[in-house]
């Protein structure tokens, strides 16, 4: 018979920090989809990628409609992470080319014109991760 009053061992200390960090991956994502949206950006989509994808837990896909506000979102997004103290561990792409990736390690950061994000169709390429949220 169990007893009511007996207290269930401590989760391992490593199962902790897996909760935390993902914990703090999400707002992470949530913060970057704020900010985005501030900046006008169109058809924002976070995507909870953590069964899935092995390099990554959240997708953040956005779209611009000229290369001005692409650049726009992309440097709003890089100084508020960066004031609170998130730093950039890559980034890819340019204004001019249509897409634009910043990779905050847990996570990913697209930003496209909207051909090409037609042509990369990355929202069916990662169908199978679970949407958080979609902002028309």
């Amino acid at each position: 018979m169990l007893d009511p009053q007996a207290r269930m061992p401590a989760p391992p200390v490593a199962l902790i920090m897996l909760y935390l960090n993902s914990m703090e991956a999400l707002a992470l994502a949530q913060k970057t989809v704020e900010v985005a949206s501030d900046k006008q950006a169109s058809d924002i989509v976070l995507l909870d990628a953590r069964a899935v994808c092995s390099f990554a837990d959240y997708f953040v896909i956005c779209s611009g409609d000229s290369a001005r506000q692409l650049q726009s979102i992309y440097d709003e997004v890089e100084h508020v992470l960066k004031r609170e103290g998130v730093s950039l561990h890559h980034y890819e792409g340019t204004m001019d080319s249509g897409w634009m990736l910043l990779d905050y390690g847990d996570v990913i950061v697209h930003i496209f014109a909207p051909t090409e994000r037609e042509f990369y169709k990355l929202d069916k390429m990662w169908s199978e991760a679970t949407p958080v949220l979609r902002i028309q």
